[in-house]
């Protein structure tokens, strides 16, 4: 399996500058991978104690933001160098002013390991959630530098855990310790062989917790909602859409307002949803324009710039969470860190804290616009809704503290005294 894993990757190198060629954002990885030998030094000089932090993307970034922070905080003396492997995440967090430098991670080549572990020769490496890439593992355990997965997800569909997975097995061996999110996670390991694990919880209930206790207030969106019953809908595709409109005509709620933010906010996809929905639709960047009364005519706010999103939930009493009719639903936590009982379509289940929350009666999934309009009626009730919303307030109170957790673990192994090279 090594040699078949490691030969794709060479034919990965070979052809993905050709289809990169045709969509930008594989050109983006491609082009800021080029020639990273000599233009990272020119970049980045290592030297003492180096935290390397390796994510995925956006998500998985803000899911060890916590421990990057706490880190950073305990520790100031240690620079942090955190990795990407997709431009959607880099792009967005490569100017993060907590980090000493921000880059893509080199292909994971045996060449490629070797050479980037032996220039950052880092005292410490922390990869995030599901970021297995073996020759880099190997070549950090082989230097027995302290290697850890935080906030680790499994599922029992993964390769780890059938039998022609003993290569990736193996890679998941080179880890020190796996912090892991839920006791199911912890029984798959424990199934192979694996007992250097622990369950510590998800690192991004802290994240989402600490974003709603510092969000700045929205007045374009206080304004717009006043006192009304309001539904936000979060990462929006246009099957959810489309529900949302039958559901919200099928349900007669009477008076109520949509903050809407699509997942693409491409002008020809608000452009689209601009035209589904007619004149009871403003978009976010022209309402600073109205007064409050020409703004409280529309019923939907299109919010069609990023990352403003997770402190809108604020001013929503519900929340619709996108992508369950497609590869699957968003981030669900955001609206659950305001107290928001949440909606989203049947694509959730590889989502541990979608589960939990349906299981708690602080979510619910919907197929037809027909249940959703039944959800929508039952959650305008006040005392329906304040109950899932204590079950969801509940669930986050239970859940929080994993980041605290795992630097308390590996400060006992590790962190005695920072290191230099």
């Amino acid at each position: 399996m090594g040699c078949l894993y490691n030969g794709l990757m060479r034919l990965v190198l070979v052809f993905l500058p050709v289809v990169a060629r045709f969509q930008l954002k594989l050109r983006q990885g491609v082009d800021g991978r080029r020639d990273w030998r000599s233009r990272y030094p020119k970049q980045f000089e290592p030297k003492g104690s180096i935290l390397w932090v390796h994510v995925a993307s956006l998500g998985e970034f803000e899911q060890g933001r916590p421990f990057m922070e706490q880190f950073k905080k305990k520790y100031p003396d240690w620079s942090l160098v955190v990795t990407f492997f997709s431009p959607s995440g880099f792009e967005l967090r490569k100017e993060y002013p907590l980090a000493d430098w921000v880059a893509y991670l080199p292909f994971d080549t045996r060449r490629n390991a070797v050479d980037w572990v032996n220039w950052l020769q880092p005292s410490l490496v922390v990869f995030v959630k599901y970021e297995i890439w073996p020759n880099y593992l190997k070549e950090v355990s082989k230097k027995e530098i302290p290697l850890y997965l935080i906030a680790a997800s499994f599922r029992a569909s993964q390769v780890f855990f059938k039998w022609y997975g003993g290569y990736f097995r193996n890679a998941l061996r080179s880890f020190n310790r796996i912090f892991v999110q839920t006791e199911q996670d912890q029984n798959l390991l424990l199934h192979i062989g694996y007992h250097s694990v622990e369950v510590t919880g998800d690192t991004r209930v802290d994240r989402v917790l600490e974003i709603a206790e510092n969000a700045p207030e929205d007045p374009i969106v206080a304004h717009f909602v006043g006192d009304h019953w309001t539904l936000v809908v979060g990462s929006s595709w246009a099957p959810d859409e489309e529900r949302i409109l039958k559901a919200l005509e099928l349900a007669q709620l009477g008076a109520f307002r949509v903050v809407c933010a699509p997942h693409s906010i491409t002008e020809s996809n608000l452009v689209r949803l601009e035209k589904r929905l007619g004149a009871q639709a403003v978009r976010y960047s022209k309402a600073a324009g109205l007064s409050e009364a020409e703004l409280q005519s529309y019923s939907w706010l299109i919010v069609d710039n990023i990352g403003k999103l997770n402190t809108l939930y604020r001013y929503g009493v519900v929340a619709y969470i996108g992508g369950g009719f497609g590869a699957g639903i968003h981030n669900t936590l955001e609206p659950a860190a305001w107290g928001l009982p949440v909606i989203f379509g049947p694509r959730y289940k590889k989502f541990e804290e979608a589960n939990q929350l349906i299981q708690r009666g602080a979510a619910f999934t919907i197929q037809e616009p027909e249940e959703l309009a039944a959800c929508l009626k039952y959650l305008y009730q006040a005392a329906e809704r304040e109950e899932a919303s204590k079950q969801v307030r509940d669930y986050l109170q239970q859940s929080k503290g994993a980041t605290g957790k795992i630097l308390c673990r590996m400060e006992a192994a590790e962190m005695k005294q920072p290191r230099s090279h």
